[in-house]
C-alpha cells in the first residue's frame, strides 16, 4: 500500500459526477502503465478525505507500480483540481480477497471460492458463498450447498473471492 498527501487547502464537495471523473482518470493512468483499475472509493470530507484506488495487472502489482500510479494520479488531480481540498491518496493491489465487479472478473477466477452479497434475495437468502461456475454475460452460476445458483450481476451488491485456509 502506498500513500501520498496532497497540499490543497480548499473544502471538499462531493458531487455525483466527481467519482465518474476520477474513475475515468484512474482508468487512463492504469491503462498507461499496463494495469487495470479495480476500484475507486472516495471516503470522508475536508482534511479527512480519502481517495482509495485499487489497481491490478496480470502477475500482480508491486509497490513500485503503486508508487508510479500514485505520482501520476496525484499530478493530474492536483493540476486539474478535481478534488478541491486536502486529501489522502491510497493506492494498493486488490489482495487475495479481491472484489469481483463484472463478468470479466468472474471469468478470471473459475472454480474459486466466492462470497456474494445481494440487493434482493435469491432462494430466500441475501448472501451466498460458493464456487464460481459458468459465467454468462448477464449472470454467474455458483455451486453452493450442493446446488447451482444463478445470480444476475445487477443483483450483486458486493462480491469477493474468499480466502480458504487449509
Amino acid at each position: 500500500m502506498y500513500f501520498a498527501e496532497s497540499g490543497l487547502s480548499h473544502s471538499f464537495v462531493f458531487m455525483g459526477t466527481l467519482k465518474e471523473k476520477i474513475d475515468a482518470l484512474a482508468r487512463e493512468v492504469a491503462s498507461g502503465m499496463g494495469a487495470e483499475l479495480v476500484e475507486v472509493e472516495l471516503l470522508g470530507s475536508g482534511r479527512r478525505t480519502l481517495l482509495r484506488i485499487t489497481i491490478d495487472r496480470e502477475g500482480g502489482v508491486t509497490v513500485a507500480d503503486c508508487e508510479r500510479f500514485s505520482r501520476d494520479m496525484s499530478s493530474i488531480l492536483d493540476v486539474e483540481d478535481h478534488i478541491s481540498g486536502a486529501y489522502t491518496l491510497e493506492v494498493s493491489s486488490p489482495g487475495l480477497d479481491r472484489p469481483l465487479k463484472d463478468a470479466r472478473d468472474f471469468r478470471r477466477h473459475p472454480g474459486k471460492p466466492v462470497k456474494i452479497s445481494l440487493r434482493e434475495k435469491v432462494e430466500g437468502r441475501g448472501e451466498w458463498s460458493g464456487t464460481i461456475g459458468e459465467v454468462l454475460d448477464d449472470r454467474v452460476k455458483i455451486s453452493a450447498d450442493g446446488a447451482d445458483i444463478e445470480i444476475r450481476y445487477d443483483n450483486i451488491l458486493k462480491a469477493r473471492l474468499e480466502i480458504v485456509f487449509k
